[in-house]
C-alpha cells in the first residue's frame, strides 16, 4: 500500500490525497474479499484539500467522516464522541476528547486492552 502510494508521488509529481489513498486501500483489500480478512481501519491526514478522514474496511467499504471509531470498544467510544464532538474544537480541545472516548473503550471493553467492571 505505501509502496503504491508512493509510486502515485512519483508518477504524478504530488503527493497522492488522502481521499486518493482511502480510494486505493479501499481496491486492495476489496481485492481480498472473501478470503477471511477482518479489518476496519482509519486513513487520516491533510492534503491540498484540508483534513480528511475515511473509514475503509475488507470488504472494501470507504467512508468519508468526520469522527469513526473503529473495534471491539468502538460503541463506548462512541458514546463519549457523540456527546462531546464540535464542528470547532481546538488541538488540545480534540486531543482531549480522543484521550476520553479511547479511555472509555479500553475500561469497559476487555478486547481493547482495559478492564471490564
Amino acid at each position: 500500500y505505501a509502496f503504491q502510494c508512493r509510486l502515485h508521488e512519483l508518477a504524478n509529481k504530488r503527493r497522492i490525497s488522502i481521499a486518493g489513498a482511502s480510494k486505493l486501500l479501499a481496491n486492495i483489500l476489496y481485492s481480498y474479499r472473501g478470503m477471511g480478512l477482518s479489518i476496519g481501519t482509519m486513513i487520516a491526514g491533510w492534503d491540498e484539500k484540508g483534513p480528511g478522514l475515511y473509514y475503509v474496511d475488507s470488504e472494501g467499504a470507504r467512508l468519508m467522516g468526520s469522527r469513526f471509531s473503529v473495534g471491539s470498544g468502538s460503541l463506548y467510544a462512541y458514546g463519549i464522541l457523540d456527546e462531546g464532538y464540535r464542528y470547532v474544537m481546538s488541538v488540545e480541545e480534540a486531543a482531549e476528547l480522543a484521550r476520553r472516548a479511547i479511555y472509555q473503550a479500553t475500561f469497559r471493553d476487555g478486547a481493547s486492552g482495559g478492564c471490564v467492571s
